[in-house]
């Protein structure tokens, strides 16, 4: 039996009280508990206080603003609320289909998108047992140890960010909100990750995700997620990768006016695809479409062998599944 070890547990029903809270060393978030508890079983982390934010019901609702321009999504919303809100579905296909993804239904029932957001870095040689990591030579960076198993000789950790949501939520423009002691701040998403696997988000000491904002569509467009797994349930993703073409008009045979490409699962930050200029003004339907933008994809993600399956297999996968997302985006009209 992996045993957690002795915490306190307060549960503010305020988020100033939840900011305070997060003042006393050592404090750490749980919201859902469905990554930070595993990482507790793990020894990955002892924290003397979890801070609940099981009481502030005001983080739970997804309102379409327009007069913002956004959807909003509080951040004690559950992936299954996100994945099957009516307004979610009709309006960011691939953001319910990225949180209808993740792992099970259970974990879909507690984990909340404010969670996932945070969700930690993975690697291989990191989310095992204590005793597997001892049995290696006492871990690495990330853990008890002090070399990285992945890139031998590196001083930076490269573990994984192995959010669903995440990369989709950057394909489409989305803000973060967070409340901390120096008050309230909103900043791109994409933004807030860096390339470090231990602390891999520019969140600083105290504050807490309260939103997320996405903006509405301004037009026509067509979005989609894919991410390639062991199992289609329960595992996280060894590849992911989230799309979104603006369209001149509403149907697949219009131009393309704007393209974003997202992927995950490549190292502490998901990786926004460049140099795709030349799918703009193409047709979605045309078969170049797809074979650039996978092309740029493959090009430009190189996994490490930070999760499972050899990095080259997973690269591959990279080419092949966006390849298949851009047809399926077609066939579906």
């Amino acid at each position: 039996m992996l045993r957690l070890p002795q915490f306190e547990v307060v549960a503010p029903d305020t988020v100033e009280g939840v900011v305070a809270a997060l003042q006393r060393p050592g404090a750490r978030v749980v919201a859902g508990g469905t990554d930070i508890l595993p990482n507790l079983k793990h020894w990955l982390d002892a924290p003397p206080v979890l801070v609940s934010l099981s009481r502030l019901t005001g983080l739970r609702g997804v309102v379409v603003d327009e007069a913002a321009g956004a959807l909003r999504v509080g951040a004690g919303v559950t992936l299954a609320q996100l994945a099957e809100h009516p307004e979610v579905v009709r309006r960011f296909p691939s953001l319910s289909q990225s949180a209808g993804s993740v792992a099970s239904p259970p974990i879909r029932n507690m984990g909340t998108i404010g969670g996932n957001v945070n969700l930690d870095t993975r690697c291989r040689y990191v989310n095992q047992s204590h005793f597997w990591r001892e049995a290696i030579g006492g871990g690495c960076l990330k853990s008890e140890g002090n070399v990285c198993h992945v890139v031998p000789g590196g001083r930076n950790c490269v573990a994984a960010m192995s959010s669903d949501n995440v990369p989709v939520l950057i394909s489409l423009g989305a803000t973060i909100v967070l409340v901390g002691p120096e008050g309230t701040r909103e900043l791109p998403l994409d933004d807030y990750y860096k390339a470090d696997g231990i602390a891999h988000t520019t969140a600083k000491p105290g504050e807490v995700t309260t939103e997320l904002r996405v903006p509405l569509p301004a037009g026509p467009r067509r979005t989609r997620y894919v991410k390639w797994s062991v199992r289609k349930s329960i595992d996280f993703p060894l590849i992911s990768v989230a799309l979104r073409f603006d369209l001149q008009e509403d149907h697949v045979h219009a131009p393309v006016t704007a393209v974003r490409v997202v992927a995950g699962v490549l190292g502490a930050r998901p990786r926004t695809v460049g140099k795709l200029d030349e799918v703009v003004g193409k047709k979605l339907s045309d078969p170049a479409v797809a074979r650039l933008v996978s092309e740029a994809t493959y090009g430009q993600c190189k996994p490490l062998e930070n999760v499972p399956f050899e990095a080259p297999y997973r690269r591959e996968m990279i080419r092949v599944y966006t390849r298949r997302a851009v047809e399926g985006l077609v066939e579906g009209g």
